[in-house]
C-alpha cells in the first residue's frame, strides 16, 4: 500500500541561468507556461480529494523542475507560503524542493527554514569535477561539499540526485559519485542514466559523434552497482531512471538508447539475478567455467512484492536462467517470510 504522496509543483527552467549540457526542463517537466502561486494553491487544492482517506503517512507539496532557491527570494516566499499554508492546516506533511549545490547559502537556508520546509535536495549529478566541466554544469566539486554541510548543519532532510552516463564519465567515476554519496549520509537519492533530448548541447555532441550515449545495458549494469552502495548504506533511493511522459518518448523528445520506461525494475531485475546466480553456484558446488552442465531442480524464492523482479523485466532473468543452465530445473516461487529484495535459492 502506497503510503507517501507527492503533489509535484513544476517551475520550468526557473531561477538557472546555466545551460546545462543534458538540460531541456520544458521536455522533462512537459509544460512551458511560468507557475504563480495561485496556480500552486489551485494544484494543492485539485490533488486533495484523492488524497485523503488512503491512510498516506506523508503527504509532501514539492517544489521540481527548475533551480528553486535561485529565484527571487520574495517569489520563493509567495511559493512556500502557499505550501506553509497547507501544512500549518494539517493537510500536507512536508515542504520539498530541488535545486543547484550553488544555490544554497546561509540567507537562503535562514529563508527556508522560515517556512518550516523539510526537503532540499540537491542536482548534484556527479562528484568528478572532470564530468562537472564536461556538462557546464556551472559549479564546483568544493559547491557540493559545502552546500551538503550547510543543508545537513541547518537539520534539512537532504538528497541528492546522481546521473551516469554524463560526458567524460565512467563506471569508475560513477562508483566514487555513489561512494560519495554513501559518505555524506543523505535520507534520499535519486539515480538517473543520462539521457539525450532535442533542443540541448547534448544532442548536439551526439549528432556530431563526440559523445557516445551509454547502452541500456551498460546503463544497467553501472546503476545496480551504484544503487547497491546507497541501498546497502540505508540511503532511501526513491527513484531510478526518469518517468516516462507524453514528451519523454523513444522517436520523441529523445535521442540516443538509455530511457526506458521501467529503468528501475532492469536495475533491480539485475540485482536479483546476480544474487540468484551466485546462490545457485554456491549450492551446486559448480565448475564457474562450465555453469552449462549443472543439473537439479531448484526454487527461487523472494517476497511477493520482488516477484517481478526475480523473474525481470518481460521475464528476461527466466530467460537468461533457463538458456545459462538448461538442465537445471526451476521454480520461481514468493515466500512471505523473504523481506522486499532479498532472494533466496534453495535445492530441492
Amino acid at each position: 500500500m502506497k503510503i507517501h504522496a507527492i503533489i509535484p509543483v513544476f517551475i520550468p527552467h526557473r531561477g538557472c541561468p546555466n545551460d546545462c549540457v543534458f538540460c531541456n526542463q520544458k521536455a522533462i517537466t512537459a509544460r512551458s507556461a511560468d507557475v504563480t502561486p495561485e496556480d500552486v494553491k489551485k494544484l494543492i487544492e485539485r490533488y486533495m480529494p484523492t488524497l485523503r482517506g488512503r491512510g498516506l503517512k506523508t503527504i509532501e507539496v514539492a517544489f521540481f523542475g527548475g533551480s528553486f532557491t535561485g529565484i527571487p527570494m520574495e517569489e520563493q516566499s509567495a511559493f512556500l507560503a502557499v505550501a506553509k499554508e497547507y501544512k500549518d492546516a494539517g493537510l500536507i506533511d512536508k515542504i520539498h524542493m530541488s535545486t543547484r549545490p550553488d544555490y544554497i547559502d546561509k540567507s537562503i537556508l535562514d529563508n527556508l527554514a522560515s517556512f518550516d520546509a523539510d526537503t532540499i535536495e540537491l542536482g548534484v549529478q556527479s562528484f568528478s569535477p572532470e564530468v562537472l566541466a564536461a556538462s557546464n554544469r556551472g559549479h564546483t566539486v568544493e559547491a557540493v561539499y559545502r552546500a551538503c554541510d550547510l543543508i545537513k548543519e541547518y537539520g534539512f532532510e537532504l538528497g541528492i540526485q546522481l546521473m551516469i552516463g554524463l560526458p567524460e564519465d565512467t563506471k569508475e567515476r560513477c562508483l566514487f559519485s555513489a561512494a560519495e554519496t554513501v559518505r555524506i549520509a543523505p535520507s534520499i537519492a535519486r539515480l538517473y542514466p543520462t539521457i539525450v533530448l532535442n533542443d540541448t548541447e547534448l544532442y548536439n555532441m551526439y549528432r556530431a559523434g563526440s559523445y557516445t550515449p551509454l547502452t541500456t545495458d551498460e546503463a544497467v549494469d553501472i546503476t545496480k552497482d551504484m544503487y547497491r552502495m546507497l541501498d546497502d548504506a540505508g540511503i532511501n533511493i526513491i527513484r531510478v531512471g526518469l518517468k516516462s511522459t507524453d514528451l519523454i518518448t523513444e522517436g520523441g523528445e529523445i535521442q540516443g538508447h538509455t530511457f526506458h520506461p521501467a529503468f528501475r525494475q532492469l536495475v533491480e531485475g539485475a540485482i536479483a539475478r546476480e544474487d540468484l546466480e551466485a546462490q545457485l553456484l554456491e549450492l551446486a558446488d559448480a565448475d564457474a567455467e562450465d555453469p552449462g552442465l549443472i543439473g537439479g531442480s531448484f526454487e527461487f524464492r523472494s517476497s511477493g512484492n520482488s516477484f517481478s523482479n526475480m523473474v525481470g523485466n518481460a521475464k528476461r532473468n527466466r530467460i537468461y536462467f533457463a538458456e545459462k543452465y538448461p538442465h537445471s530445473k526451476i521454480r520461481y516461487m514468493t515466500d512471505p517470510a523473504l523481506a522486499d529484495g532479498s532472494y533466496v535459492v534453495v535445492k530441492c
